[in-house]
């Protein structure tokens, strides 16, 4: 078809972007990509960005000058000659490998997608750990034949853009990836496995996981990505890591301007966890004359609700990490409340793992160092009191759990911040109710219950506590009950008289 032998080879105006030689090229390639009357190239965009990852931090000797963040950045020069050869493979492997006399054109079936799937399978090495950095784009496919959950995905798409297919699209929960095709993408297909679990689900659709009420899947309300939107999801799966303790300055900020781009043309609006990546890199390093990372968390948020039914719970933890690193203890007990508030929607299973690790975080370490530190910097309050002491392994320091120390905080002796605690633990515990897998063991109910201790009785007696059925009405105790019967006694005897 014409579309496919469009995009068989690189045109013009493709070619002229190349070398490469800084971030601003890689930039003006995107923007020409994104503004051009035909789709971009998912394909060359990958290759490219997978060609600069992996010079920057795979092939990147590590020395102390590298930490300097006022260091000149270092680019690789990126020649036409490697990213086209690249590319050119990848379209001739898939070519070859996918007849497509025997599918119908226009519109992709399930058939043909599993068949795409089974191509890009088939071609990856079985001896590699499929949870390393750096496996996500197609530079890693066609150097090393090695994918991550997610670059498999992506490599599904982009191939049947290859072959022509304009409706096959991905779809990307909170932790995990497939694909949509046909009318109006209605049609669902897994093409990659999730997580450590080899179990091969491909070509099926997910309708099993969202019937199942699994987080993984987001009750139906995932991410589908249009072609701008799968350029912001290769962009925002960009791991600037060089090793577990340093990352490329060059890779992160070519990650941050090509995140702003996509934002200033409107593609990142429904995609509530690229906004806060950029907002994770503007917290970092600002750039002048942008919003705030506040307001991309936001965004995040807003997005969520209108697009995702409220079904994304990543937009709240992030806005919850970004108080505690500042200090704003209540912001972030808020934040956390309302993410528990999306999971109590959900049942968990184990493959939910990520989940079930970022509420884990929240409880066991960055809620009791919040506590000890605002009990620390308040010699009055009862944080102190030897019962409510935290243990040990709340003193743990590794950058990301050990708040800003906050003078006089009124924390403790707020009634608010209590209830916002009590929401949280109140939404991990209905997530556990009507699941397979248990969430809670004795680990979680010591940090309940030292966290609770925290706070006064005094505190505690001044929260008025009210329990909403599933009709959204008041459930109300015996007690409670007696007394309003008591109450509308004494009216009636007091209008008698």
């Amino acid at each position: 078809s014409e579309i496919a032998l469009n995009m068989a080879g690189f045109r013009d105006e493709e070619k002229r972007h190349f070398p490469l030689q800084d971030i601003k090229s890689v930039v003006e390639l995107f923007r020409s990509q994104l503004s051009c009357s035909v789709e971009p190239n998912l394909a060359l965009l990958s290759v490219t960005l997978g060609y600069i990852e992996n010079v920057l931090t795979n092939n990147r000797a590590i020395n102390k000058v590298d930490s300097g963040a006022n260091l000149e950045p270092i680019f690789p020069v990126v020649e036409l000659a490697p990213v086209e050869a690249l590319y050119h493979k990848f379209v001739c492997q898939i070519k070859g490998s996918v007849d497509l006399s025997q599918f119908t054109h226009g519109v992709a079936t399930r058939e043909l997608v599993k068949k795409v799937s089974d191509v890009i399978w088939s071609s990856l090495s079985r001896s590699y750990h499929t949870d390393r950095a750096h496996l996500q784009s197609l530079y890693s496919y066609l150097t090393g034949n090695r994918l991550d959950c997610f670059g498999v995905a992506f490599a599904v798409v982009a191939a049947c853009q290859v072959l022509g297919y304009k409706d096959v699209h991905l779809a990307l929960s909170e932790d995990h990836a497939w694909v949509t095709f046909g009318d109006k993408g209605a049609e669902t297909a897994e093409v990659t496995w999730h997580g450590k679990g080899n179990e091969d689900k491909r070509g099926q659709p997910i309708s099993v996981g969202v019937a199942e009420k699994s987080w993984l899947y987001l009750y139906g309300f995932p991410v589908q990505c249009t072609r701008s939107m799968e350029v912001a999801a290769m962009v925002s799966a960009i791991n600037p890591s060089i090793d577990s303790h340093t990352d490329s300055i060059e890779m992160a900020s070519m990650q941050q301007e090509l995140l702003w781009l996509l934002y200033d043309m409107g593609h990142l609006r429904k995609y509530p966890m690229a906004l806060g990546n950029l907002a994770d890199l503007e917290e970092i390093d600002p750039t002048p004359d942008r919003p705030p990372p506040i307001q991309l968390f936001h965004e995040g948020i807003h997005a969520g609700k209108v697009y995702y039914n409220n079904q994304h719970v990543y937009p709240y933890t992030y806005l919850g990490g970004h108080y505690f690193r500042r200090g704003q203890f209540k912001d972030a007990l808020h934040c956390w409340a309302q993410a528990a508030n999306v999971i109590r929607s959900y049942n968990y299973n184990r493959e939910d793992e990520e989940i079930y690790k970022e509420f884990l975080e929240i409880a066991h370490e960055l809620i009791p160092n919040m506590l000890k530190s605002v009990g620390l910097s308040n010699p009055q309050s009862p944080a102190l009191s030897p019962a409510s002491s935290t243990d040990d392994s709340s003193e743990k320091s590794n950058g990301r759990s050990t708040p800003v120390s906050v003078p006089l905080s009124p924390l403790l002796n707020d009634p608010e911040c209590f209830a916002y605690l009590l929401q949280l633990y109140d939404g991990i515990c209905q997530w556990e109710e009507g699941s397979s897998t248990p969430v809670l063991h004795i680990g979680w109910a010591k940090h309940i219950v030292q966290s609770i201790n925290s706070f006064s009785p005094q505190v505690r007696s001044k929260l008025n506590i009210i329990l909403i059925g599933d009709q959204g009405e008041v459930i109300k105790d015996e007690e409670e009950e007696k007394e309003e019967e008591e109450e509308e006694e004494s009216k009636k005897e007091e209008k008698e008289e």
